[in-house]
C-alpha cells in the first residue's frame, strides 16, 4: 500500500481522481523488463496482460480469464479483481478525471479503455509510477547483432524493397515502425533488450526512397553492425520527437497496435496520418523455406531436451524431493546442453496439482509445490535457439489414477487431434478451428478460457500475430504460418491439463494442412482409449512413431529404450 499512497500524492498536483496503469512499456513488447513493469510495481500482478485503476479510495485490477486466479492470489489484498472486457469501468470512473501515460497507450487500447467510457482522461508525462519507484537495475549495454542470410532465408534489401513498394502503392511519405520485432525482421537484426525475446529496442522511420532512420540506444550499435547496415542512419532514441517535428505536411503510416498515443499526437502537429497497419506483421507471419527448415531442426533439439526431462522426472519424483522450481531449473539445464540454445522463450510454467489450474502460473517460493504421487504435473515451456522459437506443453501423470481426470485429458487430446487433422477450406480462419478444438469437451459441458492457439515468431516473439486460433480471429490462414495447437482444461483448486504442439501450415497438391513441428511423447498413462475413435488412435500412434524416429539419435542406450516404450502403440 505504500506505493499506492505515494502515487495518490500526485493526484492533487495533476488535478486527477485516478490513474490507469497498463502492463506494457513504451515499446509494447511482449515481455516487459522488471524496471518498466509498472503494473507489477504498483499491484504485484505478474501476468502478461492487465490494467490497474487506482482511485482516491479504491483500486481495481482488470484481467482476462487466463489470470483471474493469479490476480486474486497476487493482488486481491489491495485491488478488486474484475474480468475483461471492461463492462463495469464506465460506472466506476463516471465524472472523474483520470490520468494516463500517453507513451503506454496505443490507439486500440485508448479507444477501448478510454474513449468508450466518455470520461475525462488526462495525458501525463512523465510516468507517475516511474516517479515513485527507484529503479535499482543498471542499464546494460545490449549490442544489436546481424543474422546471416543463410539463417533468415531472405536479405534485408529484398524485405526493404517489398516494404517500399507498399509505401509507394499507398502514397505514403514515411512509415514509422514502432514495434522492435518488426524492425528486427526488416533489417535482419536481433538484440538482447528482452529476457525472453531477442528484440532490439528501437524505432525505425523509412521513406519511399528507401532512406532508413534507426532510433535506439546508440551504445547498442557497434562498427560491425554499422558496416552491415550502410543504408541506415543512426540516431539516439531521444531524438525521434525532434525528427518527427522537423517534418512538415508529410503523410505518415503508423500501426495502431504498436504506435503510442504520444507519437500519434506528435505526428499530427505538423503532418498527416494514413490509417494503415504495419504490413510487416503479415510479411513475417509467413515463414520462408529456410526459416521452416531451421525451425524443424531446433524443434528436434528442444523435443529431445523435454523428453529427457520427462524421463528424469518420472524416475526421480518419488525418490527425492522435487519442487516445481527444481523441475523447471532441471528442464532449463537439459535445454542448455544444446549449443544453439540462447534463452527461454517465456517464463516456464511448472505447475503441480492445484497450481496447474492457474493458466499462466509462475512458481514462486510461497507457492512452490512438491511433486508427489497422485498429482498431474503441467509444464509449458519453450526456447529461443539459433535459430528458431519453440513452445510446448505436456501434462504428465505422477501415478494419477483419477478416471475423471483421464476422461478430461483424453477429451483435450481429442481436441488437439481435431486441430492437427483439420481439413482446410479456401478461406479458413482461426475461429473455425478454435470451435473444433472445444467440441469433445463441450459434450461434457466443459471448456477453457483461452484461445486454442497463437502465431509464433522465428527467433523472435513466441506470440505473434496477426494469425491465431481463437473465437474472434478472422485472419485467413496461409501456408508458412506457424501456430500453436493447445486446447486445455482447468479446475480451480484441483488440476490443470494442456497439450501443446507447434504446427506449420504447408500446401500439398493444392491443399493446405497442418504439419507438426513439436515431437515429444504424450503421456499414455492419462489416455482412455475406449473414448477415442479409430482416426484419433491412428493419429496418436503415427505421431509417436514419428517422435521415436526424430528423437532416437539424441538418446543414450537407456533413454532410447525408454523412448520406444513411451512411443509404443496404444
Amino acid at each position: 500500500m505504500e506505493k499506492i499512497r505515494k502515487l495518490r500524492k500526485y493526484f492533487k498536483k495533476y488535478k486527477i481522481d485516478g490513474y490507469i496503469v497498463p502492463k506494457n512499456d513504451e515499446f509494447f513488447s511482449e515481455y516487459t523488463p522488471k524496471s518498466k513493469d509498472y503494473l507489477n510495481i504498483i499491484s504485484n500482478f505478474s501476468g502478461s496482460y492487465g490494467f490497474a485503476l487506482i482511485l482516491k479510495k479504491k483500486n481495481y485490477l482488470f484481467v482476462d480469464g487466463r489470470y483471474t486466479l493469479q490476480a486474486k492470489n497476487q493482488s486481491g489484498k489491495n485491488f478488486k479483481i474484475l474480468n475483461l472486457p471492461l463492462k463495469n469501468v464506465k460506472s466506476i470512473i463516471k465524472n472523474k478525471n483520470i490520468g494516463y501515460d500517453p507513451k503506454l497507450f496505443n490507439k486500440n487500447t485508448y479507444l477501448n479503455f478510454i474513449k468508450k467510457t466518455k470520461s475525462n482522461f488526462i495525458p501525463i508525462v512523465p510516468n507517475l509510477i516511474k516517479l515513485i519507484y527507484k529503479n535499482k537495475e543498471k542499464n546494460k549495454k545490449n549490442n544489436f547483432f546481424i543474422l546471416k542470410n543463410s539463417v533468415t532465408g531472405e536479405t534485408s534489401k529484398k524485405k526493404i524493397n517489398k516494404l517500399t513498394n507498399f509505401i509507394k502503392k499507398n502514397k505514403i511519405d514515411f512509415q514509422l515502425i514502432t514495434a522492435p520485432e518488426n524492425v528486427a525482421w526488416l533489417l535482419n537484426i536481433r538484440g538482447k533488450d528482452s529476457k525472453f525475446s531477442p528484440i532490439p529496442n528501437s524505432h525505425l522511420i523509412i521513406d519511399s526512397k528507401k532512406n532508413l532512420y534507426l532510433f535506439c540506444n546508440l551504445k547498442s550499435i557497434d562498427k560491425k553492425l554499422k558496416n552491415n547496415l550502410k543504408n541506415v542512419k543512426f540516431f539516439d532514441i531521444e531524438n525521434i520527437s525532434a525528427f518527427i517535428l522537423s517534418l512538415k505536411e508529410k503523410i505518415f503510416a503508423v500501426d495502431n497496435h504498436s504506435c503510442s498515443i504520444f507519437f500519434l499526437k506528435l505526428i499530427k502537429k505538423n503532418n498527416f496520418i494514413k490509417k494503415i497497419n504495419d504490413p510487416i506483421y503479415f510479411y513475417k507471419s509467413i515463414k520462408n523455406k529456410t526459416e521452416i527448415i531451421n525451425t524443424k531442426i531446433i524443434h528436434e533439439m528442444d523435443g529431445a531436451a523435454l523428453t529427457k526431462f520427462i524421463f528424469w522426472l518420472k524416475k526421480n519424483y518419488q525418490k527425492k524431493k522435487i519442487t516445481e522450481i527444481d523441475a523447471q531449473e532441471k528442464l532449463l539445464r537439459f535445454r542448455k546442453n544444446f549449443s544453439r540454445f540462447q534463452s527461454l522463450s517465456f517464463p516456464t510454467i511448472s505447475s503441480a496439482g492445484p497450481n496447474g489450474a492457474i493458466v499462466h502460473y509462475n512458481a514462486k517460493k510461497k507457492t512452490n509445490r512438491i511433486l508427489k504421487k497422485g498429482d498431474i504435473y503441467l509444464v509449458d515451456s519453450g526456447g529461443q535457439y539459433k535459430f528458431g522459437t519453440t513452445d510446448v506443453t505436456r501434462t504428465i501423470s505422477l501415478k494419477n489414477n483419477n478416471m475423471r481426470i483421464k476422461n478430461i485429458f483424453t477429451r483435450v487430446l481429442k481436441g488437439h487431434i481435431s486441430v492437427a487433422n483439420f481439413k482446410f477450406k479456401k478461406n479458413t480462419t482461426g475461429s473455425e478451428i478454435d470451435a473444433v478444438a472445444r467440441s469433445s469437451l463441450k459434450e461434457k459441458n466443459l471448456d477453457f478460457a483461452h484461445g486454442t492457439g497463437h502465431g509464433v515468431g522465428y527467433y523472435l516473439n513466441v506470440h505473434e500475430g496477426p494469425q491465431s486460433l481463437s473465437k474472434f480471429n478472422k485472419v485467413k490462414l496461409l501456408p508458412g504460418m506457424i501456430l500453436s495447437n493447445e486446447p486445455g482444461y482447468y479446475e480451480k483448486g484441483k488440476f490443470g491439463i494442456r497439450i501443446e504442439n507447434l504446427v506449420v501450415i504447408k500446401k500439398k497438391r493444392g491443399k493446405s494442412k497442418f504439419e507438426n513441428l513439436t515431437y515429444v511423447p504424450i503421456d499414455k498413462n492419462l489416455i482412455l482409449k475406449n473414448i477415442m475413435n479409430k482416426t484419433e488412435i491412428e493419429w496418436l500412434n503415427k505421431y509417436h512413431n514419428n517422435v521415436y524416429k526424430k528423437l532416437k539419435k539424441y538418446m543414450n542406450k537407456d533413454e532410447k529404450f525408454k523412448l520406444k516404450e513411451y512411443c509404443s502403440n496404444i
